[in-house]
């Protein structure tokens, strides 16, 4: 990685502690990582940066879920990581599988691009519509005390979509929080379930992305020093909720997540 420069080393770093503050509170953050991830390395190594960017970014996700699962270890509700996780195995060894695909040439690495840039912008989208239902929940004040009777089936189908879309580019968050959301759960236990629930499937992704060759020495020589700000974002985002315009900030960070989406597109 000899061809990163301070700046490329300074947005990784950035990257790496947003990522850290959507773990720990900030839902959604996280996918603006993905695209400075994939457009510093693209812009640093070439189109073979693009793929790149989804190992060297997995082990810091990692160590800011493993942070999050300490701040909320008390607000866990293992059935639905339960119901959600065989099928986002399958999803992600379905992800692996295509994955192997776009590391066919550049044009194929292009594609990828393409793929990820889509997968934002849809991701975007699937936020915004967690936010119309939350706020519809929140407006009919209907508790859903028993399970809805196709919790089981929507379990299958996100698992398999979060599935696919981790292994590809490391944003399946919406995913999970619409299904979650739809299951009605709490403020904390819905944020500290998805953290359990995606530090189990990104370390089951681990032997996966050493196979793809997206997960080397080299990634690791750089992913090492991103854990720093990831922990640490993960640590300060309960504090930062209490103190900033959270509305206003979720506004900018999906503006320059769509903005990085239609940069990959385009």
């Amino acid at each position: 990685m000899e061809a990163l420069t301070a700046t490329h080393w300074s947005l990784l770093a950035l990257g790496a502690l947003i990522m850290g503050m959507s773990k720990g509170g900030l839902p959604g953050a996280g996918n603006l990582t993905v695209a400075i991830y994939a457009l510093v390395l693209e812009d640093a190594l070439g189109p073979i940066g693009v793929p790149l960017s989804v190992g060297l970014l997995l082990p810091v996700l990692i160590s800011a879920d493993m942070t999050a699962t300490l701040v909320y270890r008390k607000y866990t509700d293992w059935k639905f990581i339960i119901r959600l996780l065989p099928c986002f195995i399958v999803g992600t060894v379905l992800g692996w599988w295509v994955f192997d695909y776009f590391q066919g040439g550049d044009e194929r690495v292009r594609q990828l691009k393409y793929v990820i840039g889509g997968i934002l912008l849809s991701m975007t989208a699937l936020h915004f519509l967690v936010k119309l239902r939350s706020r519809a929940k929140s407006k009919s004040r209907q508790k859903e005390e028993n399970m809805p009777k196709g919790s089981v089936v929507l379990g299958l189908v996100f698992g398999l979509l979060g599935g696919v879309a981790t292994m590809l580019a490391n944003a399946a968050g919406p995913v999970a929080q619409l299904y979650l959301l739809a299951m009605a759960l709490p403020k904390y236990a819905f944020i500290g379930t998805s953290a359990w629930l995606f530090l189990i499937v990104n370390i089951i992704k681990i032997p996966f992305m050493v196979d793809l060759d997206i997960i080397t020495l080299d990634s690791m020589s750089v992913s090492w020093w991103m854990f720093i700000p990831a922990v640490i974002g993960a640590g300060i985002a309960p504090m930062i909720v209490k103190y900033i315009n959270q509305t206003l900030f979720e506004r900018l960070v999906w503006f320059f997540i769509v903005l990085a989406g239609v940069r990959m597109l385009f």
